[in-house]
C-alpha cells in the first residue's frame, strides 16, 4: 500500500504543477472544472444522496460552472463580492462541525445540507482558482496557495507527532492537535516567505503574507475537518478511488476547497 501511495503521489504532484503553470487561463478553468466536478460527484456519497438526487446535484453544478465560464469576462471583475460570499458560505458550513455527534445517522437535513454544501464548496473554489490564475503572475500566486497548504500539512504532521497533546477535534479527527495546527502555521509562513519574496518575487508585504498564511492554514484545516465529518457520518474511509492509495479528489484536495476562497479574498484585499 505504501508503494502505491508513493507512486500515486509522484503522479499527482507533477500533474498538479503542470496544470497550474502550463495551460493558458481558459484551459486552466476547464481543467479545474473537470477535477472539481469529479469531487462534486464524490460528494453525493458523503451526503448520503440517492442516485437521483446525486444526478440532480451534479447537473446543477455543471450548469453553474458552465454559466460562470460563459459570463467570465463579467463576473471576474467582482472578486471581492463573490469571494466574500464564498467565505461567508464556508463560515456557515464550519458551524456544522460543532454539531457533529458520533453515531448519529444521516437524516433528511443532513442530505439537504450536503447537497447545498457540495454546490457551495465546488462553485467558490472554482471561482477562486480561476480568478487567481487570471492575475498577473497568476500561476505563481496559485502555487503560493498550494505551498501554504502543503507546508501546513507537513508542519502539522510532524509537530503534532512530536508535541501534540491537546486535541483539536477528537470526535471528528482524533489525530489533529492544536500543537499540530501551530506547527503547520509556522512552516506555512516560512514556506510562503521563501516562495513569495524569494523564488517567485511576488513581493507581498511581510505582515500581509503572515496574515495570508494564517488565514489559509486555518481555513484549510476547517475544510479537512468538514470532509472528515461527512465521511464519519456516512461511514466512509475515502471519498473515492480515483487516486490509488490516496482515495478520491475530495481526499486529496479537501483543504483546497475551503483554503482557496479565503486565500483569494485576502489576496484580493491586498492586491486591489
Amino acid at each position: 500500500m505504501l508503494k502505491i501511495r508513493i507512486l500515486t503521489a509522484l503522479v499527482i504532484f507533477p500533474s498538479t504543477i503542470a496544470a497550474v503553470f502550463l495551460p493558458p487561463s481558459w484551459l486552466f478553468r476547464l481543467i479545474i472544472a473537470v477535477v472539481l466536478l469529479t469531487g462534486s460527484w464524490e460528494f453525493r456519497r458523503l451526503s448520503n444522496l440517492t442516485k437521483t438526487a446525486g444526478a440532480v446535484m451534479l447537473t446543477v453544478q455543471v450548469l453553474l460552472i458552465a454559466l460562470m465560464i460563459y459570463f467570465w469576462p463579467s463576473i471576474k471583475t467582482q472578486p471581492l463580492l463573490i469571494l466574500g460570499a464564498g467565505c461567508l458560505t464556508w463560515m456557515l458550513m464550519f458551524s456544522r462541525l460543532s454539531s457533529y455527534r458520533e453515531g448519529v445517522q444521516p437524516g433528511i437535513n443532513f442530505r439537504r445540507f450536503g447537497f447545498l454544501s457540495a454546490l457551495g464548496a465546488t462553485t467558490f473554489c472554482w471561482y477562486a482558482l480561476s480568478w487567481l490564475h487570471d492575475q498577473e503572475r497568476g500561476p505563481f500566486i496559485i502555487f503560493l496557495l498550494l505551498l501554504i497548504i502543503w507546508a501546513s500539512d507537513v508542519g502539522a504532521y510532524f509537530s503534532g507527532k512530536l508535541l501534540g497533546k491537546r486535541k483539536l477535534a477528537p470526535v471528528i479527527s482524533p489525530k489533529k492537535t492544536w500543537e499540530g495546527v501551530a506547527g503547520g502555521i509556522l512552516l506555512a509562513i516560512a514556506a510562503a516567505f521563501l516562495w513569495s519574496n524569494g523564488i517567485a518575487g511576488l513581493q507581498v508585504p511581510a505582515g500581509a503574507l503572515v496574515a495570508l498564511s494564517v488565514l489559509t492554514t486555518l481555513s484549510s484545516v476547517g475544510g479537512d475537518l468538514f470532509i472528515s465529518m461527512h465521511k464519519r457520518t456516512v461511514g466512509l474511509k475515502d471519498t473515492g478511488t480515483i487516486f490509488p492509495g490516496h482515495g478520491g479528489v475530495l481526499d486529496r484536495y479537501d483543504s483546497l476547497l475551503a483554503g482557496a476562497p479565503f486565500f483569494a479574498l485576502a489576496y484580493g484585499v491586498i492586491a486591489l
